[in-house]
């Protein structure tokens, strides 16, 4: 069977916003969108960084203003991304060696889209569990 392409995985346009927003504004699009994540961009559709929902728990658990804070003081900078024509086991593995849950689909600099875990069939996430097992196996 042949690899799924992270482009053909994509299921929805990415949901960006600029750095100076806020982390409400942003929790705000997450919760409308039922979206795990928002790519943070510059004015030219540029990744600069990511924010999810597990930001927003260390935000609110070190008692700071969701309200005031801004988006490019709590993003992961710099997010690891991946290009349209990449494998869907690359980006689970990337996700599973990275502990994170979503990947930025970038192409030319521009993000195009994002792909989370849920995202994956199951044949491809028991693709990576037997890879999984045979590098342990190994070392």
């Amino acid at each position: 069977m042949a690899e799924r392409k992270i482009g053909t995985v994509i299921r929805r346009r990415p949901v960006t916003l600029h750095g100076d927003a806020t982390v409400q504004q942003a929790c705000q699009e997450m919760h409308h969108h039922r979206i795990g994540a928002i790519m943070v961009t510059d004015a030219n559709g540029r990744l600069e960084g990511i924010f999810t929902g597990r930001d927003a728990v260390r935000l609110l658990a070190e008692g700071r203003n969701p309200g005031h804070t801004k988006l490019n003081a709590v993003m992961t900078h710099n997010p690891e991304h991946m290009p349209p024509g990449g494998t869907a086991l690359e980006a689970l593995r990337l996700m599973q060696d990275g502990g994170f849950r979503h990947v930025p689909v970038v192409e030319h600099g521009r993000v195009v889209g994002v792909v989370s875990l849920l995202d994956f069939r199951a044949h491809e996430h028991d693709r990576l569990d037997e890879e999984t097992g045979l590098w342990e196996r190994i070392g």
